[in-house]
């Protein structure tokens, strides 16, 4: 039998294995292992995001002007791809319909955000709600029916079938009764509003975890990336304004700070929309 080399304090001991008793053996292969699994589990997470040491999720809410003047130019600039989860009641969906098939056309989701955006109203207190379209006064088969016409109008603007869809106020309930099981085959994943990074391989791709942004410096914003990157996960922004436009905002210059970090770390960060990185997760 060959001669195993056995490093330990003090260099490299030459140990014949003829000679290597049983306690022996058994102290060197678990310490042998015990080396090996940060090298073992580095490349596990390089492999799991398509060769990337993590994944980063961009997704903006409500299909604001904001994100086609002052998102979208920047997003370009650098070559990253991201989400915009759109209500298709949205006015500026409406009045700039051949912008957002440009958008979609260069590469960018337009992820679904139901037809009309309802949210759970009077059972939570929200008195912003309106009445007709108050979750509280919802079927199941309503909202499903809502979200599949959504599904349908999107389709005309992009041409594509694959995409997934944002809960809308983080609801998963019409009339108190949980519709999730109910769209699940009609995306690849849903973005909930749950606070928290994502493992490769122990995501719930119909709740995928997210980091709300109202009022994060540039700093607190690529911390996420950072303990995304250290912890091999995918970490999924959620945007609303951009340098305004809505109550939920985050300065503009803090914004694109986080885009240029994310920019210029493509080789080690991979950045793309929701339905690419959730069917990746799929198909691996």
């Amino acid at each position: 039998m060959s001669t195993l080399l056995y490093k330990f304090t003090g260099g490299f001991t030459d140990i014949n294995s003829t000679q290597m008793n049983t306690t022996t053996f058994l102290m060197i292969i678990p310490l042998f292992i015990f080396m090996c699994l940060p090298a073992v589990a580095q490349q596990e997470n390089k492999e799991a995001w398509n060769n990337r040491q993590c994944a980063v999720v961009l997704t903006y809410d409500d299909g604001l002007h904001v994100h086609i003047d002052k998102v979208i130019p920047v997003l370009d600039s650098l070559g990253l791809k991201a989400t915009f989860y759109i209500p298709c009641n949205s006015s500026c969906l409406s009045t700039r319909m051949e912008e957002w098939r440009t958008v979609a056309a260069h590469g960018h989701e337009l992820g679904n955000h139901s037809l009309f955006h309802p949210c759970v109203g009077k059972s939570k207190g929200r008195n912003w709600v309106k009445p007709e379209y108050d979750l509280d006064t919802y079927t199941v088969t309503r909202m499903v029916d809502e979200i599949r016409l959504a599904n349908i109008m999107l389709r005309a603007i992009d041409g594509k079938t694959n995409r997934t869809f944002a809960y809308t106020c983080g609801d998963k309930a019409a009339g108190g009764a949980s519709f999730v099981d109910s769209i699940q085959k009609d995306f690849s994943g849903a973005r909930g509003t749950r606070s928290g990074m994502n493992m490769f391989g122990d995501t719930d791709l119909m709740d995928i975890k997210s980091y709300m942004i109202n009022g994060q410096s540039a700093d607190e914003m690529i911390d996420l990336v950072k303990t995304a990157e250290k912890e091999g996960a995918l970490v999924v922004f959620l945007f609303h304004g951009v340098g305004g436009e809505h109550a939920i905002n985050v300065n503009l210059a803090d914004h694109n700070k986080l885009l240029e970090y994310l920019g210029n770390r493509k080789s080690t960060i991979w950045v793309a929309p929701l339905n690419e990185i959730s069917s990746y997760m799929i198909d691996h």
